[in-house]
């Protein structure tokens, strides 16, 4: 197919998927029941898609908050892969960190489709238009522990509205899993290939639709069909998908089906990390800026070998997840100190402890990604 009928035939699909999105009424406000709990048309229509977007959670003074963090993170990057300083000669971000951080593609491209990374879970490369000849190199899509990077991005992760999704979800006991910040540029951002999340637990006896857990994927600028992710609706209680085969069926990287995660600035969308899901190389003109913050069930950790993708593979005792949920409390407190009228969400593993975002919890959570909970 030559690229004007390649286009031709995207745009039908980017609509189609659009207009079967907004059909499946998985989108509103964080609502509540009587009780207090999250209501239950939320859960029903998540477990039975897959992924729901909750509409305006964040207010424009926190956008602003997260737009100048991003405007400071792009101004430190490395002048290009490998390099050292940044643009005004200052230590680059990452530098001297253990941790994974900084994830460069080619502009346009797919990096891990058709390898072996991440476990091999993206089976086949997607489509990688040509980018324009002024186009640099590299670019970078996707930084890791951005925690330590942003702390508008920490108070989004603090948020009491996310954080009683996550316990509803996933028990009063949830744990954390990773945070990253996805950027796609426009005419530059790198595609992600169709996929599934998670290694560890598909062939476990007790695995069922929340087995690998899930991300909230809040939105600076919103996301379009074009630039955004897509999901499968209800791939997440199929197992495991033989993607290779029904994208040779399909016979092209447009996967019959999935539809678009729409999303306007301020929204966070919820997404199983089962759920077959992917995107498209960024083409249009539109920014996407998506700040992950993903979490788990204490039990599918606890014990538990891990995957090892997003670090060295270890089993996951309660010394580690405790270590790794002081996250959690740190949000909590910077949040309260940028928002005092709001009621703080209250995690219950931290029940009786006190966790202050100061100075000193700055400087003790550099390289805290190493002790992401990878499954």
């Amino acid at each position: 197919m030559n690229e004007i009928s390649r286009d031709t035939a995207m745009q039908a699909y980017l609509e189609a998927g659009r207009q079967a999105a907004f059909a499946l009424g998985n989108r509103g406000p964080i609502r509540y029941d009587a009780d207090g709990k999250m209501h239950p048309e939320i859960l029903e229509a998540y477990w039975r898609c897959g992924f729901y977007v909750f509409e305006n959670v964040l207010g424009p003074d926190e956008l602003q908050d997260i737009e100048a963090d991003l405007h400071d993170i792009l101004a430190r990057l490395p002048t290009e892969k490998g390099a050292e300083r940044d643009s005004q000669s200052r230590p680059a971000l990452g530098v001297g960190l253990k941790a994974p951080t900084l994830f460069w593609a080619r502009p346009l491209s797919d990096p891990f489709g058709g390898t072996a990374l991440a476990g091999g879970r993206h089976p086949v490369k997607m489509h990688e238009p040509k980018a324009d000849d002024d186009a640099p190199k590299e670019v970078v899509y996707l930084i890791l522990g951005t925690l330590q990077f942003s702390e508008a991005h920490l108070r989004v992760y603090g948020h009491p509205g996310l954080l009683s999704v996550a316990a509803a979800i996933a028990g009063d006991d949830f744990v954390p899993f990773n945070e990253a910040m996805f950027i796609k540029e426009p005419g530059r951002g790198a595609s992600v290939a169709w996929h599934q999340d998670g290694l560890t637990h598909w062939n476990s006896p007790d695995w069922d639709q929340g087995s690998h857990g899930f991300n909230l994927m809040a939105q600076l600028y919103g996301c379009t069909p074009a630039n955004g992710v897509w999901v499968l609706p209800g791939s997440h209680k199929r197992g495991k998908t033989d993607i290779r085969a029904m994208l040779a069926e399909a016979g092209s990287d447009r996967l019959p089906g999935a539809v678009p995660i729409v999303c306007a600035p301020g929204d966070v969308a919820i997404t199983n990390r089962q759920a077959v899901h992917g995107s498209f190389a960024n083409t249009s003109k539109d920014w996407r800026v998506t700040l992950n913050m993903g979490f788990h069930r204490r039990k599918s950790v606890l014990g538990v070998l891990g995957g090892g993708v997003h670090n060295e593979a270890a089993i996951y005792d309660a010394a580690r997840i405790a270590r790794r949920a002081r996250m959690i409390g740190y949000g909590i407190d910077a949040r309260k100190q940028r928002f005092p009228n709001e009621t703080p969400f209250a995690y219950a593993p931290h029940a009786g402890q006190i966790f202050r975002w100061d100075a000193a919890a700055k400087a003790d959570i550099a390289d805290y990604n190493l002790d992401d909970l990878s499954i």
